[in-house]
């Protein structure tokens, strides 16, 4: 399904190949030959979503943009977006590999071939050198990266506060202790970018 929102229409390549039930919201290029599989949901938000030439996306995978923070969803060429992966915000380089339920979120940058296992999550802002393998089920954090295991949970909950994901995220400038005002804040800013969609068109 494709649908107009804010003004801007999906354009996918006549070579490309989007699942009859793949949805793809505003601002959203899919490029020569990709593949946008069945119940993936391809979200611009006011920003963009740009699918690479060769690129797989997934099923149940969602690539979400936002122009609250100017994140937008860049793919390269011949990546590969597992089923169930989210990528928020993020740009991934060319032939990069994201495995299934793998997360990367809001200003995070993947270099040529980085590799997500099952699970992984790239946490804001952080990136990823070209070939970088961020582990099943860990966390990578930082610039320069430095990957956490569950072994380390009280130097990944600093790191992560270090990150300034509800910055990243949403604008958001609430302290990391200060959840309650944080959350409500969060909520706020995304419930007024989705109002917008009251006057989304579907066109195909």
């Amino acid at each position: 399904m494709l649908i107009r929102h804010r003004g801007a229409t999906p354009v996918v390549d006549p070579t490309a190949y989007v699942a009859p039930n793949a949805t793809l919201v505003g601002d959203v290029r899919v490029g020569a030959h990709a593949r946008v599989m069945y119940g993936a949901v391809l979200d611009a938000e006011g920003a963009h979503v740009e699918v690479g030439p060769y690129t797989i996306v997934s099923e149940h995978a969602v690539l979400r943009a936002t122009a609250v923070t100017a994140a937008v969803v860049e793919l390269g060429d011949h990546v590969f977006v597992g089923p169930h992966a989210t990528v928020l915000g993020a740009r991934v380089g060319r032939c990069a590999y994201l495995a299934a339920n793998a997360t990367v979120l809001q200003l995070a940058r993947l270099g040529a071939g980085a590799s997500v296992a099952v699970g992984g999550l790239v946490h804001a802002r952080t990136v990823l050198p070209n070939e970088f393998f961020v582990p099943p089920h860990t966390t990578a954090v930082g610039d320069p990266v430095e990957v956490f295991g569950s072994d380390r949970s009280e130097e990944l909950a600093a790191a992560i506060a270090g990150a300034g994901f509800a910055d990243a995220a949403f604008g958001v400038r609430a302290g990391w202790t200060d959840r309650i005002n944080r959350y409500r804040e969060a909520a706020e800013v995304r419930s007024a970018e989705y109002a917008a969609h009251a006057d989304d068109e579907v066109v195909r």
